[in-house]
C-alpha cells in the first residue's frame, strides 16, 4: 500500500459484503444494481470494518484492500476523534426485509464489554428508502411487563401481544437505542447506520426454519438481561428543517453519542458552481447515495462517478470536494 495519498486524504468508493439471511430478497441487486450472487440478498454492509463483513476499496490507489486494512495503514483518515483507538466505530447497511425479520434487541457497551469479549453494543438509526403499503415494524413493547411473563409468552408463542406495532412509510426514521426490542417488517427497504458490532440477541423468531430445516438460535435470557421492558413509548418522528444553499439542501436526522446523520439534496443541474465541502481534522465523513447520480471531484483533476447505492468515504482533514449532479445522500460523520 503506498503513502502517496497520505497528505491529500482524498474520498474513495467502497464496495460492499453481502449477507443472505432468510428473510431478505432481491431488491439490492434489483434496485441499487449491487451484482452480488447471493439470494437472497438481505444486507449489504456499505461501509464496514467488522471481522464479519468488512467492505473493500474499489478504484483509486487503495483498489482492492479491505478499508480495515486501509484505515490500519492510514489512521489519521479517521480523525483525531477516533485516531487513538485506530477502528471505525461505525457500520453502515442496506437492509431488504422481504418478510419480517426476527424480534430481537442489542446490548450497550457496557454489557458487550463485559459479557462478549469486549465487544461494543448496538445503538442504531434506521432510515425507511421505501416501504409497501401495509409495512410496519416493532419498536418496544405495548405495555409494562416483566422478564418472566415475557419469557412465558416466548415459550407459548403469544410474544405478539406484548409487541408495539408501528407503521412505517418511505422517509420516516428511527432511532433505537440499545435495549429497545424492535424488529423490521417484511416490505421495508432500509439505510441502517449503527454501532460498529454484530451483536444480536433473538428473543421470537416465527418458528423459522433455514434452506437446512433448521431454526435459528435464539437468546432469551440474555435478550431478556438487556431488554427495556417499559411499555408504550413511541418513537415519533422528529421534528425536521431543510437549510438551503445555492445548489443542495440538508437536514438533520439524527444526532447522538455514536454517529450524527444528515440527509443531503444535491441539484447542481443549473448551477455553474458545485457543491462543495471538506471533512475536518476531527472525524471522516460517509456519504451514502440513496438516489440520483453524479460526479465527484477532488485534488488534481480527480473525480469518482457515484450512482444510486454508492458508498463514499471520506478521510478526515481532506481535500476540497466538489459534487456535482442530481442526488440524494446520507451524509455520517462521528
Amino acid at each position: 500500500m503506498t503513502n502517496r495519498s497520505i497528505h491529500l486524504n482524498s474520498p474513495f468508493l467502497l464496495k460492499p459484503c453481502g449477507k443472505n439471511y432468510l428473510w431478505g430478497g432481491s431488491r439490492l441487486n434489483d434496485d441499487f444494481a449491487k451484482g452480488i450472487d447471493l439470494f437472497p440478498l438481505a444486507e449489504t454492509w456499505e461501509c464496514s470494518t467488522h471481522p464479519d463483513g468488512p467492505s473493500i476499496v474499489s478504484g483509486g490507489e487503495h483498489d482492492g484492500h479491505t478499508l480495515t486494512d486501509v484505515l490500519q495503514h492510514h489512521p489519521e483518515y479517521l480523525g483525531a476523534n477516533h485516531q487513538e483507538k485506530g477502528e471505525l466505530p461505525i457500520l453502515i447497511k442496506f437492509i431488504d426485509a422481504k418478510e419480517d425479520l426476527s424480534v430481537q434487541v442489542h446490548p450497550d457497551d457496557e454489557y458487550a464489554m463485559k459479557y462478549e469479549h469486549g465487544s461494543l453494543g448496538k445503538t442504531e438509526f434506521w432510515y425507511v428508502l421505501d416501504a409497501s403499503e401495509d409495512a410496519q415494524l416493532v419498536y418496544g413493547l405495548s405495555h409494562d411487563t416483566d422478564a418472566k411473563d415475557l419469557k412465558k409468552s416466548i415459550e407459548q408463542g403469544t410474544v405478539a401481544r406484548y409487541l408495539q406495532k408501528v407503521p412505517v412509510k418511505k422517509d420516516d426514521v428511527f432511532y433505537i437505542k440499545a435495549g429497545t426490542i424492535h424488529a423490521i417488517g417484511g416490505g421495508a427497504l432500509i439505510a441502517e447506520i449503527q454501532e460498529s458490532s454484530n451483536l444480536t440477541y433473538r428473543l421470537y423468531d416465527y418458528n423459522r426454519v433455514d434452506d437446512q430445516g433448521r431454526k435459528r438460535e435464539l437468546h432469551v435470557d440474555k435478550a431478556l438481561e438487556v431488554a427495556d421492558l417499559t411499555g408504550n413509548t413511541p418513537p415519533g418522528q422528529i421534528l425536521r428543517v431543510l437549510k438551503f444553499r445555492p445548489g443542495c439542501a440538508t437536514e438533520f436526522l439524527c444526532r447522538c453519542k455514536y454517529f450524527q446523520v444528515e440527509r443531503m439534496l444535491v441539484n447542481t443541474e443549473r448551477l455553474r458552481e458545485m457543491v462543495s465541502f471538506h471533512t475536518t481534522a476531527l472525524s471522516f465523513q460517509v456519504l451514502l447515495c440513496t438516489g440520483g447520480c453524479g460526479t465527484i471531484f477532488f485534488g488534481n483533476h480527480e473525480a469518482i462517478h457515484f450512482f444510486k447505492g454508492d458508498c463514499i468515504f471520506v478521510p478526515a482533514d481532506s481535500v476540497i470536494i466538489k459534487i456535482h449532479g442530481k442526488a440524494q445522500f446520507l451524509k455520517v460523520s462521528c
